[in-house]
């Protein structure tokens, strides 16, 4: 996690523990009811929205949960329709789609760097609504989800990317343009909010100025609007050896040398 948080990352993990109980109950429940969930994470550079997947993800049976980051749209993708690219990620029965940034693209980084026009950002905010409609009426379970973060912390998080060679490849040069407008990303995502926040599909605002607490915010919010998905676990006949268990045996090849571990 960047920067700091109430929590050490022990009462983090504690705190954390039975909610992926849940959540692992809930993607069961998923499974076995064929249902199909949609879980958009939107936010500013740095929110968090990269480790709020991961908490997701490591829990989750990969084969049923799926996240989707998708790049800057080939040529080809800028003639089609504009949520083409994103409705063929969508979830069969049973499974999880988690979006890295999603259709809402379009109404944040697009419309303040200038990679769209006014106008089709204008009916990308009118069409949306209807989009998600036609998603929740077909039995769609769809979530979405702004993280906040103040712009102190955000500079705080650039600089320890700025500065750690493993989070390094986290900035990219349009990271030094976007810094010079929050306030133009503020006002981007209030149009947005006015636009597309319906009862059919609501937006989650959750405070991630400690991201710690924020994960925590956002993963009980969401296990709270699911129905109560605890099932029976299923009988398993597991009986034990019927002889000493056994050691690896090795003929062509054998494992490399241990990586030389110093205890202290």
């Amino acid at each position: 996690m960047s920067g700091k948080s109430i929590l050490s990352w022990q009462q983090y993990e504690t705190a954390l523990d039975p909610l992926t109980k849940e959540l692992s109950d809930a993607a069961r429940w998923i499974q076995e009811t064929g249902q199909r969930v949609v879980i958009l994470f939107e936010g500013r550079d740095t929110a968090g929205k990269g480790g709020s997947i991961d908490m997701f993800a490591r829990t989750l049976n990969p084969r049923q949960c799926k996240v989707v980051a998708l790049s800057a749209p080939s040529k080809r993708e800028q003639g089609q329709w504009y949520f083409q690219r994103y409705a063929e990620h969508f979830p069969s029965r049973g499974e999880i789609t988690l979006f890295d940034r999603s259709w809402y693209n379009r109404a944040g980084v697009e419309k303040v760097m200038g990679y769209c026009t006014e106008d089709q950002a204008d009916a990308f905010l009118r069409a949306t609504p209807e989009f998600e409609r036609h998603l929740v009426e077909d039995g769609m379970l769809l979530f979405k989800y702004w993280l906040c973060v103040d712009q102190d912390n955000q500079e705080e998080r650039f600089t320890n990317r700025l500065n750690n060679p493993r989070r390094r490849w986290k900035l990219s040069p349009i990271d030094i343009e976007s810094r010079t407008r929050y306030d133009a990303y503020t006002d981007a995502r209030e149009k947005m909010l006015a636009a597309t926040h319906k009862d059919w599909a609501p937006w989650t605002l959750i405070d991630f100025n400690d991201q710690a607490v924020g994960r925590l915010t956002l993963l009980r919010d969401l296990l709270d609007r699911l129905p109560d998905t605890e099932l029976p676990a299923p009988d398993l006949d597991w009986p034990g050896l019927t002889h000493k268990p056994q050691r690896e045996k090795y003929g062509v090849l054998h494992p490399i040398e241990n990586y030389p571990v110093k205890l202290a």
